[in-house]
C-alpha cells in the first residue's frame, strides 16, 4: 500500500507545502494531501513541489461552515476545483450532512468538540462512499483525561465503521512538519489502540486512492462509474 498523509499548510498551518512535502518524503510517504480550510487556501505550485521532492501533492480543501446549508454551497463551489473535498466535522449536524453527501470525499475528525457518531451515520457513510477520518491528532497531542477520551472515541468510531463496512481514512492531521509522524509510528499507535494490523495502512492509503479516483473522474474520457469514452 502507498501511504498518504493529509495536512494543513501555511497559511492554515505553521509550515509551507514544500517543507511538509520534504519531511513527508523523508518519512516514507508517497503522497501529501493539502487540506487547508476554505478561508485559508495555499497558492503553492503543487506540480513543482511534487517534482522537486518526488511525492504526489494533492490539492484538497476542508470545508468549515457554521451550518449544513452554508457547507452545501461551499461543497458545490469547490467540487470542480479540488481533487479531494473534506468537511470539517465535530457537531452532530455537520457529521450528518457530510455522510449524506456523495459529493463529499471525507468527513474530517467527527469526534472533536461536541461531535458524536452512531450506527446510522456509519451506514450513511457506507451508502454514499464518504470516508470517515480516524484522526490520531488528539491521541498524539493531548494528555491526561483528554487523551483517555480521545482513545475511547477512536475505538468507538472504528467499531461503528467496521460494523457498517464504511470507508475510512487515517491521519495525524499535522499542521507543521514537526507534527508529521512516519507511517510505521502510526501503525505502532494503531496497535496500541487495539486496531487490526492493517487498519492504519488501509486508512493512509485511502487518501491516495481517493485522489486517483477523482483525477480519473475529472478526465475528459470519464462519463460515469464504469463508463469511459474510447479515445483511440
Amino acid at each position: 500500500m502507498t501511504p498518504y498523509e493529509a495536512v494543513h499548510a501555511d497559511p492554515d498551518g505553521d509550515a509551507t507545502v514544500a517543507r511538509l512535502a520534504l519531511t513527508a518524503s523523508e518519512y516514507g510517504y508517497d503522497g501529501l494531501v493539502v487540506r487547508n480550510h476554505g478561508d485559508a487556501l495555499t497558492d503553492s505550485d503543487a506540480d513543482r513541489i511534487s517534482e522537486e521532492y518526488g511525492i504526489d501533492v494533492v490539492d484538497g480543501v476542508e470545508i468549515r461552515a457554521a451550518d449544513p446549508a452554508r457547507a452545501s454551497g461551499f461543497v458545490g463551489n469547490h467540487r470542480d476545483h479540488r481533487t479531494i473535498v473534506a468537511v470539517h466535522g465535530g457537531s452532530v449536524e455537520m457529521n450528518r450532512f457530510a455522510v449524506e453527501q456523495p459529493a463529499v470525499d471525507v468527513l474530517a475528525h467527527p469526534m472533536v468538540d461536541d461531535g458524536d457518531f452512531n450506527h446510522v451515520l456509519a451506514k450513511a457513510a457506507a451508502k454514499n462512499n464518504v470516508h470517515v477520518e480516524l484522526s490520531l491528532a488528539r491521541v498524539l497531542r493531548s494528555d491526561g483525561g483528554e487523551r483517555v477520551q480521545a482513545l475511547r472515541d477512536l475505538r468507538k468510531l472504528r467499531e461503528l465503521l467496521g460494523d457498517a463496512d464504511a470507508p475510512f481514512v487515517v491521519s495525524a492531521d499535522p499542521r507543521s512538519h514537526l507534527q508529521l509522524r512516519a507511517p510505521r509510528e502510526l501503525r505502532a499507535l494503531g496497535e496500541v489502540l487495539g486496531f487490526d494490523p492493517d487498519v492504519v495502512e488501509t486508512g493512509l492509503a485511502a487518501w491516495g486512492e481517493l485522489a486517483e479516483r477523482n483525477r480519473e473522474r475529472a478526465s475528459d474520457a470519464f462519463v460515469e462509474p464504469g463508463v469511459w469514452i474510447d479515445e483511440e
